[in-house]
């Protein structure tokens, strides 16, 4: 393996597993019940 490898595989899962909790997270977003609860438990802390 040349050296600057490694860090272009180490780099790239990064990366996707950035893309991959974005993804998750837009995901969650799309679904109402989940924006309620999470602005309920928001409201809680106050």
């Amino acid at each position: 393996m040349r050296p600057g490898t490694r860090h272009h595989l180490v780099h790239a899962g990064w990366l996707a597993a950035a893309a991959l909790a974005l993804l998750g997270v837009f995901g969650l977003y799309t679904r109402p019940a989940f924006l309620v609860t999470l602005v309920d438990q928001l409201w809680a802390c106050f």
